[in-house]
Order: structure tokens, then sequence, then C-alpha cells
């Protein structure tokens, strides 16, 4: 007993520091591809294999700056609390049938949607105790972009629910029908959509602007803090794409066959189809503009919204014919 579980937490934080790494190195050769970026191509030799661990050394050698009117306590906690909650979703992330599971609970649906809208709080600590107007509006703008984009999350979390009659995240893809990429597409797009603002990924990412706010409520960040707060940014993207992938596309579940050799092959069809929705995210970034404030809200309550009720409606009327 204690075997399996400490070969589990160990397969979780494997994952949890291997999986964001991964797809932070796709990352830039995506974005080198589609931008025409050399640097990135040049490190280490072929296709650039030594770029992510240069940046790892760089933001290593850094000095670690607190500035001087910052709520120090605060500040420098806030790292460790944007990375806490994707450690503990992971948790309950289904890799595959039987026990490719850290932790498989009746209610793992509701406790991952709650923990990843703790998010908002890492924003808020880092934004507010930096002492500085920039970071501040970041935070803000971060805190009204979380909360407004937590209802459609859920609301389309709890489309597949319905139709799946349980909240058990291995049991929903359990319950998967290849019908169900047709009728919950529109609360697949919804959830995704939301769940990219959730993690501030372009074009949802006005709190850390540029061109406006500085880098918002990470501008006063250097070395490792910093890349903790990047750290989180990727897991984010992992655990997002995971989600969709498990709620919406079948998770484990996939085209070809179920096994080879007698070996499972359900884990890799879920890392398949978390890393092509990885590569879309990727691709927004480079491809899509910066959304406006108003425009992001705007999105928000004017179509996810609307849209994400509609399909729980759906859902319900026919779970409820059924």
């Amino acid at each position: 007993m204690l075997l399996e579980i400490a070969v589990k937490i160990a397969a979780v934080l494997a994952a949890f520091l291997v999986l964001p790494l991964v797809v932070g190195q796709t990352e830039h050769k995506l974005m080198a591809h589609m931008q025409g970026r050399l640097g990135p191509m040049h490190a280490g030799g072929f296709h650039g294999w030594a770029q992510l661990i240069a940046d790892g050394v760089k933001f290593a050698q850094k000095e670690d700056l607190v500035p001087d009117d910052a709520d120090k306590p605060v500040f420098k906690l806030a790292p460790a609390v944007a990375l806490l909650p994707y450690l503990l979703v992971i948790l309950f992330i289904p890799l595959g049938p039987g026990d490719l599971v850290g932790s498989s609970l009746d209610m793992g649906l509701f406790i991952v949607v709650a923990l990843v809208g703790v998010g908002v709080l890492a924003v808020l600590m880092a934004g507010w105790s930096s002492a500085n107007k920039y970071t501040l509006i970041g935070a803000l703008r971060g805190a009204a972009q979380l909360m407004a984009y937590e209802l459609p999350l859920v609301l389309a979390a709890a489309s597949v629910a319905v139709a799946a009659g349980t909240l058990s995240l291995p049991q929903i893809v359990e319950a998967w029908n290849p019908w169900w990429l047709l009728w919950q597409a529109p609360a697949a797009l919804v959830f995704f959509t939301a769940g990219l603002a959730e993690i501030r990924r372009p074009p949802f990412d006005a709190p850390v602007a540029d061109s406006e706010l500085v880098f918002g409520y990470l501008t006063e960040y250097a070395g490792l803090r910093f890349a903790l707060l990047l750290l989180a940014e990727y897991v984010g993207i992992v655990v997002i794409c995971a989600l969709t992938a498990v709620l919406f596309l079948g998770g484990w579940q996939g085209p070809g066959p179920a096994s080879f050799n007698g070996i499972s092959l359900g884990w890799l069809w879920t890392l398949l189809k978390t890393g092509a929705l990885a590569a879309v995210v990727i691709w927004l970034r480079v491809a899509w503009p910066r959304l406006r404030v108003d425009q992001i809200q705007a999105l928000c309550w004017k179509v996810l919204v609307p849209v994400a009720l509609a399909q729980l409606v759906l859902t319900t009327s026919v779970a409820l014919a059924l």
C-alpha cells in the first residue's frame, strides 16, 4: 500500500516537473518556426535543443530582487500559491484506465474546478504585494478576468458531468462516446476558451500586457521566483489541455488499438490529445492579437455564458428524457 502511494506521488511529481518543460520547449520551437526566430534554433546545436536549459541557467543566475516597499512575505509566497493548486489538480487527472491516476475520487471534477480557481489568489498576491501601480492594475485585471471566466468554465464542466451522470473523472471517460464530439462540442469550446482565460494565455493576457503595464503583476519579480511564475503558466497549459482531453475528447479512449502486446496504450492517447491541444494554445499566442479588457469581458458574458447555459439546458433535457 505504502509502495503504491509512493509510486503514484513520484509519478505525479515527475509529470508536474517534466510536462511543463516539454510544453515550454515546444513553444520555443513552434514560435521560432512560425515567426522566423533564429535565436532559439541555435543553442546546443541540433534544432536548438539546449535553449530551455540556457533559459533555466539564466534565471538561476539572476539576482533575487524584492522591492523595498513590498509586502515581503506575501511577495515571496505568491509563486508557491501559483504552483500548488496545479500540482494538486494533476493528482486527479486520469492518464489511463485502472490505477493510472494519482487519486480517484467521486467528487474529482468538483475538486479540480475549485482548485483551478485558486490561481486568482496568486495573481492578487503578486500584484498587490509588489507596491507598484502597474502590478496592481495587472492584478485587478487578472482577478476580474478569472472571476468572470470561472462561470462558463464551471457550466461547461457541469454539462459533461450531467451527460456522464458522475463527477468522477475516470468514470466520465468510461461513459464517453464518440458522438459527444458533436453533442458536447459547444461545451468543449467554452471550457477550452475559459481555461485559456483562467491561465491568462494569449489572447487573454491583458493582466501582463507588456505594451501597457510593463509586465503586469509579474513586473517586480526576478530570478527563480519569476521562473516559478512562468512555470505555473506552463503547468496551467498542461492542466487545462489534459482536462479538456479527459472531459470532452475521451481521455484514454483512442481511435486505434487499446493495447499492444498486452500493454495498455490508454496513457499514450491521453498524452497525444493533451499535446495536440497544447500546440493549439501555442498557435493562438502567435496567431491572435491580444484582446482588450472590455472585449475579454464581453466575450465571457455575451457569448460564452449564454452558450454554456444553453448547452447545459440541452444536456439536462436529454439526460432526463433518457
